[in-house]
Protein backbone atom coordinates (compact mmCIF):
# COMPACT_ATOMS: atom_id res chain seq x y z
CA UNK A 1 0.00 0.00 0.00
CA UNK A 2 1.52 3.19 -0.94
CA UNK A 3 2.66 5.45 2.29
CA UNK A 4 2.05 8.55 0.55
CA UNK A 5 -1.76 7.83 0.94
CA UNK A 6 -1.88 8.30 4.85
CA UNK A 7 -2.80 4.77 5.33
CA UNK A 8 0.49 2.17 6.49
CA UNK A 9 -0.69 -1.58 6.26
CA UNK A 10 0.90 -3.50 9.08
CA UNK A 11 2.06 -6.93 7.90
CA UNK A 12 3.18 -9.69 10.33
CA UNK A 13 4.86 -12.22 8.40
CA UNK A 14 5.41 -14.85 11.06
CA UNK A 15 2.20 -15.61 13.04
CA UNK A 16 4.11 -17.41 15.62
CA UNK A 17 5.23 -14.11 16.41
CA UNK A 18 1.96 -12.86 17.21
CA UNK A 19 -0.12 -11.56 20.69
CA UNK A 20 -1.04 -15.54 20.92
CA UNK A 21 2.12 -17.00 21.02
CA UNK A 22 4.10 -17.94 24.42
CA UNK A 23 7.64 -18.75 24.38
CA UNK A 24 8.29 -22.06 25.59
CA UNK A 25 5.83 -23.80 23.88
CA UNK A 26 6.32 -25.76 20.71
CA UNK A 27 2.24 -24.65 19.09
CA UNK A 28 0.73 -21.60 19.20
CA UNK A 29 -1.53 -21.30 22.34
CA UNK A 30 -5.27 -20.34 21.01
CA UNK A 31 -6.24 -17.11 20.30
CA UNK A 32 -8.32 -15.51 22.88
CA UNK A 33 -11.93 -14.84 21.35
CA UNK A 34 -15.05 -12.68 22.57
CA UNK A 35 -16.25 -16.04 24.63
CA UNK A 36 -13.01 -15.72 27.31
CA UNK A 37 -13.23 -13.81 30.30
CA UNK A 38 -11.74 -10.08 29.45
CA UNK A 39 -9.44 -10.56 32.83
CA UNK A 40 -7.84 -13.26 31.28
CA UNK A 41 -6.97 -11.91 27.85
CA UNK A 42 -5.89 -8.24 29.47
CA UNK A 43 -3.60 -10.60 31.70
CA UNK A 44 -1.95 -12.30 28.87
CA UNK A 45 -1.44 -8.63 27.01
CA UNK A 46 -0.03 -7.87 30.12
CA UNK A 47 1.99 -10.92 30.87
CA UNK A 48 6.29 -9.83 30.39
CA UNK A 49 6.56 -13.14 28.57
CA UNK A 50 4.87 -12.42 25.76
CA UNK A 51 7.19 -12.02 23.04
CA UNK A 52 5.84 -9.37 20.73
CA UNK A 53 5.05 -6.96 23.98
CA UNK A 54 8.26 -4.18 23.95
CA UNK A 55 9.45 -3.51 27.65
CA UNK A 56 7.24 -0.38 28.65
CA UNK A 57 8.04 2.30 26.94
CA UNK A 58 6.64 6.12 28.06
CA UNK A 59 4.03 7.12 25.49
CA UNK A 60 5.26 10.56 23.92
CA UNK A 61 1.78 11.88 23.35
CA UNK A 62 1.41 15.53 22.33
CA UNK A 63 -0.90 17.40 25.14
CA UNK A 64 -4.45 18.30 23.79
CA UNK A 65 -5.22 21.37 22.30
CA UNK A 66 -7.03 23.64 25.39
CA UNK A 67 -9.95 23.77 22.94
CA UNK A 68 -10.69 19.85 23.58
CA UNK A 69 -9.34 19.06 26.95
CA UNK A 70 -10.63 17.73 29.27
CA UNK A 71 -10.83 18.73 33.07
CA UNK A 72 -8.21 16.45 33.54
CA UNK A 73 -6.01 18.18 30.85
CA UNK A 74 -5.73 14.53 29.51
CA UNK A 75 -6.54 13.49 25.56
CA UNK A 76 -9.67 11.40 24.80
CA UNK A 77 -9.36 7.85 23.09
CA UNK A 78 -13.11 6.37 21.95
CA UNK A 79 -12.18 2.44 21.32
CA UNK A 80 -14.86 0.78 19.13
CA UNK A 81 -15.20 -3.26 19.27
CA UNK A 82 -17.61 -5.91 19.12
CA UNK A 83 -15.15 -8.12 21.22
CA UNK A 84 -14.93 -6.98 24.59
CA UNK A 85 -11.40 -8.59 24.99
CA UNK A 86 -9.66 -6.11 22.45
CA UNK A 87 -11.85 -3.22 24.28
CA UNK A 88 -10.39 -3.94 27.39
CA UNK A 89 -6.73 -4.48 26.36
CA UNK A 90 -6.69 -1.24 24.59
CA UNK A 91 -7.51 0.33 27.40
CA UNK A 92 -5.08 -1.28 29.76
CA UNK A 93 -2.48 -0.25 27.26
CA UNK A 94 -3.38 3.96 27.10
CA UNK A 95 -4.86 4.44 30.35
CA UNK A 96 -2.16 6.09 31.74
CA UNK A 97 -2.30 8.64 28.80
CA UNK A 98 -5.72 8.74 27.89
CA UNK A 99 -9.03 8.96 29.22
CA UNK A 100 -10.47 5.79 27.34
CA UNK A 101 -14.17 5.17 26.71
CA UNK A 102 -15.29 2.06 24.97
CA UNK A 103 -18.37 0.96 22.96
CA UNK A 104 -19.46 -2.48 22.13
CA UNK A 105 -21.15 -1.01 18.75
CA UNK A 106 -21.60 1.75 16.58
CA UNK A 107 -25.08 3.49 17.85
CA UNK A 108 -23.40 3.39 21.73
CA UNK A 109 -19.85 5.06 20.14
CA UNK A 110 -21.72 7.83 18.34
CA UNK A 111 -23.80 8.27 21.30
CA UNK A 112 -20.93 8.94 23.31
CA UNK A 113 -19.07 11.46 20.73
CA UNK A 114 -22.52 13.43 20.76
CA UNK A 115 -21.81 13.99 24.28
CA UNK A 116 -18.31 14.92 24.86
CA UNK A 117 -14.96 15.40 22.41
CA UNK A 118 -12.93 12.89 21.68
CA UNK A 119 -8.97 13.13 20.16
CA UNK A 120 -8.80 9.52 18.88
CA UNK A 121 -10.66 6.88 17.54
CA UNK A 122 -9.86 3.47 17.66
CA UNK A 123 -12.35 1.15 15.06
CA UNK A 124 -12.83 -2.45 14.48
CA UNK A 125 -13.87 -2.47 10.65
CA UNK A 126 -15.72 -5.68 10.94
CA UNK A 127 -18.61 -5.45 13.50
CA UNK A 128 -22.00 -6.69 14.06
CA UNK A 129 -24.07 -3.88 13.00
CA UNK A 130 -22.65 -1.20 11.30
CA UNK A 131 -19.25 -1.71 10.10
CA UNK A 132 -16.26 0.56 11.53
CA UNK A 133 -16.21 2.49 8.30
CA UNK A 134 -20.03 3.68 8.87
CA UNK A 135 -19.10 4.27 12.78
CA UNK A 136 -16.33 6.47 10.92
CA UNK A 137 -18.71 8.13 8.92
CA UNK A 138 -21.24 9.31 11.65
CA UNK A 139 -18.40 10.24 13.54
CA UNK A 140 -17.25 12.22 11.24
CA UNK A 141 -20.78 14.15 11.07
CA UNK A 142 -20.59 14.76 14.79
CA UNK A 143 -16.46 16.33 15.23
CA UNK A 144 -14.97 16.41 11.91
CA UNK A 145 -11.73 16.28 13.42
CA UNK A 146 -11.45 13.23 15.11
CA UNK A 147 -8.69 11.11 14.17
CA UNK A 148 -9.37 7.37 13.71
CA UNK A 149 -6.94 4.35 13.44
CA UNK A 150 -8.71 1.57 12.05
CA UNK A 151 -8.05 -2.12 12.47
CA UNK A 152 -9.35 -5.97 11.56
CA UNK A 153 -8.50 -9.31 10.65
CA UNK A 154 -10.08 -9.15 7.36
CA UNK A 155 -7.99 -6.79 5.39
CA UNK A 156 -9.60 -5.85 1.63
CA UNK A 157 -9.00 -3.33 -0.79
CA UNK A 158 -12.56 -2.12 -0.61
CA UNK A 159 -12.30 -1.28 3.59
CA UNK A 160 -8.98 0.18 2.82
CA UNK A 161 -10.47 2.60 0.08
CA UNK A 162 -13.07 3.50 2.08
CA UNK A 163 -10.83 4.19 4.69
CA UNK A 164 -8.93 6.58 2.83
CA UNK A 165 -12.06 8.58 1.50
CA UNK A 166 -12.67 9.44 5.44
CA UNK A 167 -9.01 10.21 5.89
CA UNK A 168 -8.38 7.58 8.78
CA UNK A 169 -4.85 7.76 9.94
CA UNK A 170 -3.69 4.26 10.08
CA UNK A 171 -5.20 1.08 9.28
CA UNK A 172 -3.66 -1.83 10.91
CA UNK A 173 -3.78 -5.24 11.25
CA UNK A 174 -5.34 -7.73 14.21
CA UNK A 175 -3.95 -8.90 15.90
CA UNK A 176 -1.77 -5.83 16.42
CA UNK A 177 1.50 -5.41 18.54
CA UNK A 178 1.72 -2.48 21.55
CA UNK A 179 4.96 -1.14 19.95
CA UNK A 180 2.65 -0.57 16.39
CA UNK A 181 -0.54 0.71 18.05
CA UNK A 182 1.31 3.12 20.31
CA UNK A 183 2.92 4.53 17.17
CA UNK A 184 -0.36 4.98 15.43
CA UNK A 185 -2.03 6.52 18.09
CA UNK A 186 0.85 8.95 18.64
CA UNK A 187 0.42 9.75 15.32
CA UNK A 188 -3.35 9.71 15.09
CA UNK A 189 -3.08 12.61 18.36
CA UNK A 190 -0.33 14.47 16.71
CA UNK A 191 -2.66 15.32 13.85
CA UNK A 192 -5.42 16.29 16.09
CA UNK A 193 -3.44 18.95 17.66
CA UNK A 194 -2.02 20.42 14.04
CA UNK A 195 -5.24 20.12 13.01
CA UNK A 196 -6.52 21.98 16.00
CA UNK A 197 -3.84 24.66 16.08
CA UNK A 198 -4.60 25.33 12.30
CA UNK A 199 -7.97 25.91 12.78
CA UNK A 200 -7.28 27.96 16.37
CA UNK A 201 -4.84 29.86 13.94
CA UNK A 202 -7.37 30.35 11.19
CA UNK A 203 -10.07 31.63 13.80
CA UNK A 204 -7.50 34.57 14.88
CA UNK A 205 -6.34 35.42 11.61
CA UNK A 206 -10.60 35.98 11.27
CA UNK A 207 -10.58 37.96 14.01
CA UNK A 208 -7.73 40.20 13.31
CA UNK A 209 -8.73 40.50 9.47
CA UNK A 210 -12.59 41.47 10.94
CA UNK A 211 -10.54 44.23 13.60
CA UNK A 212 -8.34 45.40 10.91
CA UNK A 213 -11.19 45.69 8.50
CA UNK A 214 -13.37 47.69 11.12
CA UNK A 215 -10.20 49.82 12.38
CA UNK A 216 -9.87 50.35 8.62
CA UNK A 217 -13.70 51.43 8.31
CA UNK A 218 -13.07 53.38 11.37
CA UNK A 219 -9.93 55.77 9.41
CA UNK A 220 -12.00 55.71 6.36
CA UNK A 221 -14.77 57.75 8.10
CA UNK A 222 -12.62 59.52 9.74
CA UNK A 223 -10.40 60.34 6.25
CA UNK A 224 -13.92 61.17 4.77
CA UNK A 225 -14.69 63.45 7.41
CA UNK A 226 -11.46 65.17 7.13
CA UNK A 227 -12.48 65.17 3.18
CA UNK A 228 -15.77 66.85 3.68
CA UNK A 229 -14.37 69.39 6.11
CA UNK A 230 -11.37 70.25 3.34
CA UNK A 231 -14.25 70.10 0.73
CA UNK A 232 -16.12 72.85 2.61
CA UNK A 233 -13.33 75.29 2.60
CA UNK A 234 -12.99 74.41 -0.98
CA UNK A 235 -16.32 75.10 -2.10
CA UNK A 236 -17.16 78.34 0.01
CA UNK A 237 -13.57 79.71 -0.75
CA UNK A 238 -15.20 80.53 -4.47
CA UNK A 239 -18.17 82.24 -3.66
CA UNK A 240 -16.66 84.21 -0.95
CA UNK A 241 -14.01 85.02 -3.48
CA UNK A 242 -16.38 86.33 -5.81
CA UNK A 243 -18.33 88.28 -2.23
CA UNK A 244 -15.34 89.94 -1.26
CA UNK A 245 -14.92 90.85 -4.88
CA UNK A 246 -18.21 92.36 -5.08
CA UNK A 247 -17.77 94.30 -1.93
CA UNK A 248 -14.75 96.18 -3.17
CA UNK A 249 -16.37 97.12 -6.16
CA UNK A 250 -19.36 98.41 -4.14
CA UNK A 251 -16.94 100.04 -1.61
CA UNK A 252 -14.97 101.98 -4.18
CA UNK A 253 -18.76 102.97 -6.04
CA UNK A 254 -19.79 104.53 -2.61
CA UNK A 255 -17.12 105.73 -0.96
CA UNK A 256 -17.62 109.53 -0.48
CA UNK A 257 -20.69 109.57 -1.70
CA UNK A 258 -23.81 110.53 0.21
CA UNK A 259 -26.55 109.69 -1.85
CA UNK A 260 -26.43 107.11 -5.03
CA UNK A 261 -28.54 107.79 -8.03
CA UNK A 262 -28.92 106.65 -11.97
CA UNK A 263 -26.60 104.05 -12.73
CA UNK A 264 -24.86 104.21 -9.85
CA UNK A 265 -27.95 103.16 -7.78
CA UNK A 266 -28.33 100.26 -10.45
CA UNK A 267 -25.13 99.03 -10.76
CA UNK A 268 -24.92 98.94 -6.76
CA UNK A 269 -28.39 97.13 -6.75
CA UNK A 270 -27.25 94.75 -8.92
CA UNK A 271 -23.79 94.15 -6.94
CA UNK A 272 -26.16 93.13 -3.87
CA UNK A 273 -28.15 90.87 -5.98
CA UNK A 274 -25.30 89.08 -6.74
CA UNK A 275 -23.93 88.81 -3.26
CA UNK A 276 -27.35 87.98 -1.87
CA UNK A 277 -26.53 85.03 -4.31
CA UNK A 278 -23.27 83.89 -3.84
CA UNK A 279 -24.54 84.31 0.16
CA UNK A 280 -27.22 81.69 -0.66
CA UNK A 281 -24.89 79.20 -2.08
CA UNK A 282 -22.45 78.99 0.81
CA UNK A 283 -25.54 78.41 2.73
CA UNK A 284 -26.52 75.71 0.62
CA UNK A 285 -22.83 73.97 0.34
CA UNK A 286 -22.82 74.16 4.06
CA UNK A 287 -26.25 72.25 4.16
CA UNK A 288 -25.17 69.59 1.56
CA UNK A 289 -21.94 69.03 3.57
CA UNK A 290 -24.31 68.70 6.68
CA UNK A 291 -26.14 65.89 4.81
CA UNK A 292 -22.85 64.23 3.96
CA UNK A 293 -21.93 64.27 7.62
CA UNK A 294 -24.89 63.39 8.93
CA UNK A 295 -25.64 60.54 6.31
CA UNK A 296 -28.41 61.99 5.21
CA UNK A 297 -30.70 61.50 1.93
CA UNK A 298 -29.85 64.76 -0.48
CA UNK A 299 -32.76 66.26 -2.47
CA UNK A 300 -34.02 64.80 -5.87
CA UNK A 301 -34.79 68.07 -7.13
CA UNK A 302 -34.77 69.32 -10.60
CA UNK A 303 -32.53 72.25 -11.86
CA UNK A 304 -32.95 74.52 -15.33
CA UNK A 305 -29.49 74.10 -16.87
CA UNK A 306 -29.41 77.83 -18.50
CA UNK A 307 -30.03 79.10 -14.82
CA UNK A 308 -26.83 77.22 -13.57
CA UNK A 309 -24.79 78.07 -16.36
CA UNK A 310 -25.15 81.73 -15.90
CA UNK A 311 -24.84 81.08 -12.10
CA UNK A 312 -21.35 79.53 -12.95
CA UNK A 313 -20.90 82.50 -15.54
CA UNK A 314 -20.96 84.92 -12.38
CA UNK A 315 -19.08 83.29 -10.30
CA UNK A 316 -16.32 83.18 -11.96
CA UNK A 317 -16.75 86.66 -13.56
CA UNK A 318 -14.22 87.97 -11.18
CA UNK A 319 -12.24 85.39 -10.41
CA UNK A 320 -8.24 86.51 -10.82
CA UNK A 321 -7.64 83.32 -13.76
CA UNK A 322 -9.71 85.69 -16.00
CA UNK A 323 -7.50 88.31 -16.38
CA UNK A 324 -4.87 86.73 -18.10
CA UNK A 325 -7.69 83.52 -19.31
CA UNK A 326 -10.99 83.61 -21.75
CA UNK A 327 -13.91 82.21 -20.33
CA UNK A 328 -17.07 81.81 -22.72
CA UNK A 329 -20.50 80.13 -21.37
CA UNK A 330 -22.70 79.45 -24.07
CA UNK A 331 -26.70 78.65 -22.87
CA UNK A 332 -28.47 75.25 -24.66
CA UNK A 333 -30.62 76.81 -27.21
CA UNK A 334 -34.01 75.07 -25.50
CA UNK A 335 -33.25 75.24 -21.77
CA UNK A 336 -33.73 71.82 -20.22
CA UNK A 337 -34.11 70.50 -16.64
CA UNK A 338 -31.27 68.02 -15.17
CA UNK A 339 -32.32 65.72 -11.77
CA UNK A 340 -29.68 66.99 -9.82
CA UNK A 341 -29.61 69.67 -7.01
CA UNK A 342 -28.79 72.87 -8.60
CA UNK A 343 -26.06 73.74 -6.12
CA UNK A 344 -24.34 70.50 -6.75
CA UNK A 345 -24.42 71.41 -10.60
CA UNK A 346 -23.21 74.68 -10.22
CA UNK A 347 -19.97 73.00 -8.30
CA UNK A 348 -19.28 70.44 -10.69
CA UNK A 349 -18.94 72.98 -13.38
CA UNK A 350 -17.74 75.19 -11.51
CA UNK A 351 -14.73 72.90 -10.48
CA UNK A 352 -14.34 71.79 -14.25
CA UNK A 353 -13.66 75.25 -15.63
CA UNK A 354 -11.32 76.17 -12.52
CA UNK A 355 -9.18 73.10 -13.21
CA UNK A 356 -9.48 74.09 -17.21
CA UNK A 357 -8.80 77.69 -16.11
CA UNK A 358 -5.70 76.69 -14.37
CA UNK A 359 -4.36 74.06 -16.65
CA UNK A 360 -1.82 76.85 -17.82
CA UNK A 361 0.06 79.40 -17.03
CA UNK A 362 -0.25 80.91 -21.00
CA UNK A 363 -3.55 82.42 -22.07
CA UNK A 364 -5.41 80.02 -23.31
CA UNK A 365 -9.31 79.21 -23.75
CA UNK A 366 -12.04 77.57 -21.78
CA UNK A 367 -15.93 77.31 -23.39
CA UNK A 368 -18.98 76.04 -21.84
CA UNK A 369 -21.43 74.62 -23.77
CA UNK A 370 -23.77 71.89 -24.27
CA UNK A 371 -26.41 69.71 -26.32
CA UNK A 372 -29.28 66.87 -25.90
CA UNK A 373 -28.74 63.36 -27.04
CA UNK A 374 -32.02 61.43 -27.76
CA UNK A 375 -30.61 58.15 -27.82
CA UNK A 376 -28.52 56.26 -24.80
CA UNK A 377 -24.78 56.52 -24.80
CA UNK A 378 -23.32 53.45 -26.53
CA UNK A 379 -20.58 52.92 -24.08
CA UNK A 380 -18.49 50.26 -25.53
CA UNK A 381 -17.26 53.22 -27.41
CA UNK A 382 -15.50 54.84 -24.57
CA UNK A 383 -12.85 53.23 -23.63
CA UNK A 384 -10.39 54.12 -20.80
CA UNK A 385 -6.76 54.98 -21.76
CA UNK A 386 -3.60 57.31 -21.76
CA UNK A 387 -6.06 60.05 -23.84
CA UNK A 388 -9.60 59.02 -22.27
CA UNK A 389 -11.01 58.14 -19.90
CA UNK A 390 -14.77 57.51 -18.40
CA UNK A 391 -16.17 57.87 -14.63
CA UNK A 392 -19.10 56.64 -12.80
CA UNK A 393 -19.34 54.00 -15.64
CA UNK A 394 -21.18 51.01 -13.24
CA UNK A 395 -23.72 53.94 -11.88
CA UNK A 396 -24.48 55.89 -14.49
CA UNK A 397 -28.10 56.09 -15.28
CA UNK A 398 -27.80 56.06 -18.95
CA UNK A 399 -31.60 56.91 -19.70
CA UNK A 400 -32.44 59.00 -22.60
CA UNK A 401 -32.56 62.01 -23.06
CA UNK A 402 -29.52 62.96 -22.07
CA UNK A 403 -27.93 66.07 -21.70
CA UNK A 404 -24.37 66.86 -22.38
CA UNK A 405 -22.29 69.74 -20.78
CA UNK A 406 -18.67 70.42 -21.64
CA UNK A 407 -15.80 72.39 -20.26
CA UNK A 408 -13.39 72.09 -22.77
CA UNK A 409 -10.13 74.34 -22.97
CA UNK A 410 -7.52 74.65 -25.81
CA UNK A 411 -4.69 74.15 -22.91
CA UNK A 412 -2.18 71.96 -22.98
CA UNK A 413 -3.61 68.54 -22.54
CA UNK A 414 -2.48 66.11 -19.70
CA UNK A 415 -0.23 63.19 -19.85
CA UNK A 416 -0.97 59.69 -19.20
CA UNK A 417 0.32 59.64 -15.33
CA UNK A 418 -1.95 62.43 -14.71
CA UNK A 419 -4.80 61.20 -16.28
CA UNK A 420 -4.82 58.06 -14.05
CA UNK A 421 -4.65 60.36 -10.82
CA UNK A 422 -6.88 62.84 -12.07
CA UNK A 423 -9.57 62.01 -9.65
CA UNK A 424 -7.16 61.07 -6.20
CA UNK A 425 -7.79 63.41 -3.21
CA UNK A 426 -4.90 65.86 -2.75
CA UNK A 427 -3.40 65.16 -6.42
CA UNK A 428 -2.34 68.13 -7.90
CA UNK A 429 -0.07 69.55 -10.61
CA UNK A 430 -0.56 72.91 -8.78
CA UNK A 431 1.95 74.63 -5.93
CA UNK A 432 0.20 74.70 -2.24
CA UNK A 433 -0.85 78.18 -2.87
CA UNK A 434 -2.84 77.63 -5.71
CA UNK A 435 -4.38 73.95 -5.29
CA UNK A 436 -5.86 71.46 -2.93
CA UNK A 437 -6.16 68.73 -5.42
CA UNK A 438 -9.84 68.46 -3.80
CA UNK A 439 -11.67 69.55 -6.71
CA UNK A 440 -11.77 67.14 -9.06
CA UNK A 441 -12.69 64.94 -6.02
CA UNK A 442 -15.29 66.55 -5.02
CA UNK A 443 -16.67 66.65 -8.37
CA UNK A 444 -16.46 62.51 -8.67
CA UNK A 445 -18.20 62.20 -5.41
CA UNK A 446 -21.15 64.38 -6.62
CA UNK A 447 -21.69 63.35 -10.18
CA UNK A 448 -21.68 59.48 -8.44
CA UNK A 449 -24.53 60.86 -6.40
CA UNK A 450 -26.63 62.21 -9.02
CA UNK A 451 -25.74 58.97 -11.79
CA UNK A 452 -24.09 60.68 -13.99
CA UNK A 453 -21.38 59.68 -16.21
CA UNK A 454 -18.51 62.10 -16.90
CA UNK A 455 -15.85 61.84 -20.22
CA UNK A 456 -12.52 63.10 -19.70
CA UNK A 457 -10.42 63.22 -23.51
CA UNK A 458 -6.88 64.72 -23.97
CA UNK A 459 -4.59 65.46 -26.58
CA UNK A 460 -1.19 66.63 -25.58
CA UNK A 461 -0.74 70.54 -27.25
CA UNK A 462 -4.55 70.22 -28.24
CA UNK A 463 -6.37 70.52 -25.04
CA UNK A 464 -8.54 68.64 -23.03
CA UNK A 465 -12.45 68.35 -22.67
CA UNK A 466 -14.50 67.28 -20.06
CA UNK A 467 -18.21 65.86 -21.16
CA UNK A 468 -20.55 65.44 -17.95
CA UNK A 469 -24.15 63.39 -19.44
CA UNK A 470 -27.15 63.22 -17.14
CA UNK A 471 -30.61 62.45 -17.85
CA UNK A 472 -32.59 65.29 -19.12
CA UNK A 473 -36.36 66.91 -19.56
CA UNK A 474 -36.83 69.40 -21.82
CA UNK A 475 -39.09 72.49 -21.62
CA UNK A 476 -42.08 71.21 -22.85
CA UNK A 477 -41.62 67.67 -20.70
CA UNK A 478 -41.19 69.16 -17.45
CA UNK A 479 -44.81 71.74 -18.12
CA UNK A 480 -48.30 70.68 -15.81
Amino acid sequence: MDASLGCRLKQKPNPDMELNRLPGRDAPAPLPSSRHDSADFALMALTPEVSTFDPPVALDILPAPASIRTPSSRPRMLVVDDEEGPRVSLRVIFQDDFDVELAEDGPSAIELAKQQSFDVAVLDIRMGGMSGIEVLERLRYVDSAIQAVMMTAFETTDTIRQALRLQACDYLNKPFDVATMREAVRRALERRTLASEVRTNTEQLDQLQKELDSTRLESEVVRSRGEIYASIIHDINGPLTIISGQLQFINQRVNGESSLHGDDLDVVKDRLKRLTRQATNCIEVSRRYLSFLRGGPGDASRVWVNQSLADVRDLLQVHPCLSTHQLIVQPLPDDAAVPIHGTDLIQILQNLTLNALQCSLQHHRVEIHGHMLAQPLDLKLFTDGPEDRFVNREGFNNSAPLLALAVQDNGPGMKPEVMAKLFEPYFTTKSRTEGTGLGLCIVKRLLTGARAGLHIHTKLGQGTVFTLYLPAFSAEATRP
